[in-house]
């Protein structure tokens, strides 16, 4: 069990991790699987528990300290950022959809035993099936894909259909049950096949399930997902931190590009009438438009993460209205650091040259790792929410997406 951190303690020790993370960020890119190491820097940090409300032992940090921590993070190593973001993302779906009984429990447990909670909640993958058993228990089986952070996890949230549901030749019911396990149950395989070209140390592959007994005690039934519009507040957190985490990877290869022409490595062209690099004209307009760009992004995203807090407050008395103009300020930040995010990532090699393109250097990480994550669910369907709202005035309708 580590110590409650003060907000300034924990950016600092933010700080420090995304410092000692930098220096071998693109080697272990390069290396892929599981970065233990770093993980368990993490877990020793104290950060873990940072959003944890203080009467459970935990730092009770608010949801806009905590994003700033991840993003500090995210701008040195995106994988690890993502992994530890889901790890808020999961206390907060126990909270969300758990009885008070339940994520009261589970939050002071995961203080006291250090926990790393992982996911394999995926609700979009329903083969993973939930038979009752005589005892009133439940054995889950099937297989679980895009489990982010499930290796090296200490509990796991997992998303499961009613075997009696599906077997009657039914439609599935539209909402999943959705349980909180320890990752080293009896009957739990996290599979090592995470092989993507980005987010390469995520551990996003599978997890299978052999008729793992899940009681019902672990369970989150009350109120469970999607039952209120405060329940429902989970699915846009989880979009929120991914806006977070995208304006985070395009800060940290603007960054990156910033300190390799500041090295002078590279040259200016030899039409140029500049001696340096760092004078050239289209070489400060190429950096010049970026930061306006990323200028933008970063004005819609924090809009968005500074209105978290007061609905997260709010709790059984948010309404839905204002959950649905939250979705608005969500979607407009998730299009914008997507959207953005990418042609940073992409552009910065045009002011650099061939040389930034070296292997050795890992550029290209940015790119890939942003490539990768923003297609988790499409983009499209966020700016269709967007003009559904501007043209007919209809805000978003709750899913885990939405």
């Amino acid at each position: 069990m580590t110590e409650a951190l003060s907000s300034a303690a924990a950016l600092e020790a933010a700080r420090g991790l995304a410092a000692g993370f930098a220096r071998n960020a693109a080697a272990r890119d390069r290396e892929g699987g599981t970065p233990k190491a770093e993980r368990d820097a993490i877990r020793k940090s104290g950060l873990l528990n940072f959003t944890v409300a203080k009467d459970l032992g935990g730092s009770g940090g608010s949801w806009l300290e905590a994003l700033a921590i991840v993003r500090e993070i995210a701008r040195a190593d995106s994988s690890l950022a993502h992994v530890f973001s889901f790890h808020y993302y999961q206390l907060a779906t126990i909270r969300l959809f758990g009885s008070r009984e339940q994520w009261s429990k589970l939050h002071r447990e995961s203080v006291e035993e250090g926990w790393f909670i992982g996911n394999a909640l995926n609700p979009l993958n329903t083969d993973v099936l939930a038979r009752r058993r005589v005892d009133g228990a439940y054995e889950w089986s099937g297989v679980k894909n895009f489990a982010s952070g499930a290796r090296d996890s200490d509990l796991i949230l997992v998303s499961a259909r009613e075997d009696a549901v599906v077997g009657a030749g039914l439609k599935p019911a539209p909402t999943p049950l959705v349980a909180a396990i320890p990752t080293r149950r009896e009957g739990i395989d996290v599979r090592d096949d995470w092989d993507n070209i980005g987010q390469r140390q995520t551990d996003s592959g599978s997890v299978a399930f052999d008729r793992v007994v899940v009681y019902e005690e672990e369970i989150l039934l009350n109120p469970g997902p999607l039952s209120s519009p405060f329940a429902s507040l989970r699915g846009l957190i989880g979009q929120l931190v991914f806006a977070n985490l995208f304006l985070s990877i395009a800060e940290g290869a603007f960054g990156a590009a910033l300190a390799y022409l500041r090295g002078k490595e590279t040259q200016p062209w030899f039409e140029s009438p500049a001696r340096t690099a760092q004078t050239d004209p289209f070489i400060l307009r190429h950096f010049g438009e970026l930061w306006v760009k990323l200028e933008a992004a970063r004005a819609l995203t924090e809009k968005a993460n500074v209105r978290l807090d007061p609905l997260w407050a709010k709790a059984e008395a948010l309404s839905a209205g204002e959950r649905g103009a939250f979705a608005i300020a969500v979607a407009t930040a998730k299009v914008a650091t997507t959207q953005i995010g990418l042609e940073v990532a992409n552009r910065i090699f045009e002011p650099l040259g061939a040389r930034a393109t070296a292997s050795a250097l890992g550029l290209d990480r940015f790119w890939r790792n942003l490539r990768t994550q923003t297609l988790h669910d499409p983009v499209d369907y966020k700016i269709y929410e967007l003009g559904n709202w501007i043209v007919n005035g209809s805000l978003p309708e709750p899913t885990f997406y939405t």
